[in-house]
């Protein structure tokens, strides 16, 4: 039932849109986007693709309202099953009783989703958002401790995130000041779904931030596969902004948790620099105190909810860096680097983007682990790459 809701939700949209295209009243643009995978684990070769249409409807026909909608479909081919356990630690993997095997399978299916769809009203200096849309907090590019909502891949950063189902308040007072508070229905009470409060101020040239975030957090136990939930309050805060050219940031959190005497703490700080001629330089230090500090402690749950995302880290500290240079107008080269500072082990991801036309970027990556078995970026993880087109419409 729910997938045939969506469906004809969708087509609804569809529908609404192409009619009101007709009269000029809706925006309709997006892009398809093929991508090709390869990756050796041991000695063997496996490939996994997509093809992925995303399509954007906007409406701001009624004055200060603006209506939007996002439609992905997504069709895998390839390689589309995995078992989870041939990427951990043979000591960790051993454990699973054969019979338990297949739970740990990871099948990627065809989907056909809403990623965004709400209504936007804004009123002199008070902007209210209602219906599922982007939420996206913090000043880090690897990664974001502030931000509850998303979990950044490292490897592929700036990649787009979902959109998320809450109702969202901003108001601005004065120039360069922001009050955003917003209520994220995630649960089936009020007491357990999300409340959050920041409080943004500009002064000279940064940008300060303070967040509290209150939210039941869901943790799951990869060995009875059981769920448990446990409220967080989250205080924290980020500040960005250039000093004498370079570019600096930084953010973190601490986390009050309702069953545990240790609460936790994370943060990330950063800077960047673009030379003459172009040569981009990024740096970042991430800690994160809930991660482990000797790899050797490394269990299974830490490494399926690293895998799944319920944790941004399965080592206490990283450090990330990119190089990135124009070799010209259409090409960029460059790298990415995370080192993992706790269990000494790498990752090292070139990349090439290149502008084809004015509407269609091509994007190669490679993921080259270096560590040994057990640490973060261990080459049992495999050595691949990536090849993604994007055309936009």
């Amino acid at each position: 039932m729910k997938k045939i809701s969506l469906f004809v939700l969708g087509f609804w949209i569809l529908e609404f849109g192409i009619f009101d295209l007709a009269h000029g009243q809706v925006e309709v643009y997006g892009y398809f986007e093929p991508q090709y995978a390869g990756i050796y684990l041991d000695t063997t070769y496996s490939q996994s693709s997509y093809g992925k249409l995303r399509i954007d409807l906007a409406s701001t026909e009624i004055k200060n309202v603006r209506f939007g909608a996002d439609i992905i479909y997504v069709n895998y081919f390839g390689k589309t099953s995995w078992n989870l356990l041939e990427l951990l630690p043979e000591d960790i993997a051993s454990t699973i009783p054969p019979r338990q095997q297949p739970y740990y399978q990871f099948s990627l299916h065809d989907t056909f989703y809403l990623d965004n769809a709400y209504v936007r009203l804004s009123i002199n200096r008070l902007a209210v958002t209602l219906g599922k849309q982007q939420i996206s907090f913090g000043t880090g590019y690897f990664s974001n401790p502030t931000d509850v909502f998303n979990t950044k891949d490292a490897l592929d950063p700036t990649y787009e995130q979902p959109g998320h189902n809450a109702l969202r308040l901003e108001v601005y007072p004065l120039p360069r000041v922001s009050i955003t508070t917003l209520y994220s229905p995630i649960a089936d009470t009020w007491d357990n779904s999300g409340k959050l409060g920041r409080i943004k101020i500009g002064l000279g040239h940064f940008d300060i931030s303070a967040l509290g975030y209150q939210y039941q957090c869901t943790s799951t136990d990869f060995y009875a596969f059981q769920q448990s939930v446990e409220e967080h309050l989250v205080l924290g805060g980020d500040i960005v902004g250039e000093f004498l050219g370079i570019g600096l940031w930084g953010e973190g959190i601490y986390t009050i948790l309702e069953n545990s005497e240790e609460n936790t703490c994370e943060f990330l700080a950063g800077g960047d620099y673009t030379f003459e001629g172009g040569f981009h330089a990024m740096l970042e230090y991430h800690h994160n105190s809930s991660a482990k500090s000797d790899h050797q402690d490394y269990d299974l749950n830490d490494w399926m909810r690293y895998f799944t995302g319920e944790t941004k880290t399965i080592a206490r500290d990283q450090v990330y860096g990119l190089i990135q240079y124009p070799l010209t107008d259409h090409l960029t080269i460059g790298s990415m680097g995370i080192f993992s500072i706790t269990d000494h082990s790498a990752a090292l991801i070139p990349m090439v983007d290149y502008s084809m036309f004015e509407n269609i970027d091509i994007t190669l990556m490679l993921n080259i682990y270096t560590g040994e078995e057990g640490t973060a970026f261990s080459e049992k993880l495999g050595t691949g790459g990536v090849v993604r087109a994007t055309a936009y419409f």
